[in-house]
């Protein structure tokens, strides 16, 4: 009924987008150095962009930087299955690097989100992605999608790209990554990374809990099972699928920072106004990212959110992979790094370390940590302290572990 209701009213408020986005070009066009005009304008742009998208939006890697020239790049879908594209972004005509298995989160976002992420890891890796489908658009005939089907795909991924391949767990999937590499190594997988970089993940949540952690803590899972799962409606290929709504999500997170969204919305209005289109083009380029939410399957989310979140299975020695115990000590040869950002209130220092206390079999020389200072969470995978700061110490960790 949740969902039914939401995608009514986003059908209703349709015709009203279309009239405003309209009215925005006709003002434009008419007098653009009118202020009056202007500010017409602006207002009709923003009541045209308050929608949300539910399409991935394109990566917009068309070419890398490699020394003084420009590399082109396509994407290829290396393997697929109804729930997620192992997406390849091949160079042309250059030397692809150690191959990189970049896990995206699945977690309201597309794995767009990931973009600058991919962008600067191209010049020195042959990248793959995590791309991860809506599932408003799996069909029920496919089967249900937990966390054992998520660890399932990460493990076939991984030995798509063979031995010696490195893998990179951004955010919520950096507790999945942990088990699927403890699997591949109890079971001598010929495929095991030779490096895991966890960056900004919950592996343990009982440490500095943010606001996230105390949402999953002050609530039973019948509670989130109740309020928060709904059925995709009959227009969609997902219909009757039972899932959490990438509206509900993004609505979560823009609670958490409401004053500063409304306060960035605010800006993008002035800048409009003033004339200033780069700083407008950069805030339209995050919103429209921002905007484009997944639906993630239920029987996903909610065993996230009581295995990793409410029991914390993982640091307390109780995960469980297909009815088999998860043992992290396992792990010996494959390189940790674990990245934290100083300012992260989604996932706070101290949570995504604690995976050193887990993989104790390895060596001193074969595990490092890293916590920039002055990033939050997004800034731990994009933008300019990731490329500048955050990345080179990626880069040589897998070349060190290569």
């Amino acid at each position: 009924m949740l969902y039914a209701l939401y995608q009514a009213q986003s059908d209703l408020l349709a015709p009203l987008r279309a009239w405003a986005d309209l009215t925005n070009s006709v003002l434009r066009g008419i007098c653009p150095e009118n202020p009056m005009f202007r500010s017409a304008a602006a207002g009709a742009e923003l009541l045209a962009r308050a929608t949300l998208i539910h399409e991935r939006p394109d990566f917009n890697i068309a070419s890398v930087r490699i020394g003084h020239e420009d590399v082109a790049v396509t994407e290829e879908a290396a393997l697929a299955t109804p729930f997620g594209t192992l997406l390849h972004f091949k160079k042309a005509n250059a030397e692809p690097g150690p191959r990189v298995l970049l896990v995206a989160p699945m977690a309201g976002h597309f794995a767009t989100l990931l973009r600058h992420t991919v962008s600067t890891l191209l010049p020195d890796h042959d990248v793959y992605v995590t791309d991860w489908a809506n599932a408003r658009d799996v069909a029920r005939a496919h089967g249900r999608f937990g966390l054992d089907e998520y660890i399932d795909h990460v493990i076939a991924f991984l030995e798509f790209l063979g031995p010696g391949a490195h893998a990179i767990g951004v955010c919520q999937p950096c507790a999945a990554l942990l088990a699927a590499v403890a699997v591949m190594a109890e079971h001598d997988n010929p495929a095991l990374p030779a490096t895991m970089t966890l960056m900004a993940g919950p592996i343990d949540t009982r440490v500095n809990p943010t606001a996230v952690n105390e949402l999953a803590s002050n609530h039973s899972l019948e509670w989130f099972e109740r309020n928060l799962i709904s059925a995709v409606p009959m227009r969609f290929p997902g219909a009757n699928r039972r899932v959490y709504p990438g509206f509900m999500q993004l609505s979560a997170f823009m609670s958490m920072n409401f004053s500063r969204h409304m306060r960035a919305h605010r800006d993008l209005f002035h800048h409009i106004v003033q004339g200033d289109d780069a700083q407008a083009e950069a805030m339209r380029a995050f919103y429209d990212e921002y905007f484009a939410v997944i639906d993630l399957p239920a029987e996903f989310y909610l065993e996230t959110v009581e295995r990793v979140f409410q029991q914390h299975h993982l640091p307390r020695g109780l995960f469980k992979y297909r009815g088999e115990a998860i043992d992290p000590r396992a792990i010996r040869r494959t390189a940790l790094l674990t990245v934290e950002g100083e300012k992260d209130d989604i996932c706070s220092v101290g949570q995504t370390v604690a995976a050193h206390d887990l993989c104790v079999s390895l060596k001193p020389l074969r595990r490092r940590h890293h916590m920039q200072a002055g990033v939050g969470h997004y800034g731990v995978f994009s933008g300019s302290r990731w490329a500048r700061e955050i990345y080179p110490v990626v880069r040589a960790h897998i070349a060190a572990n290569g």
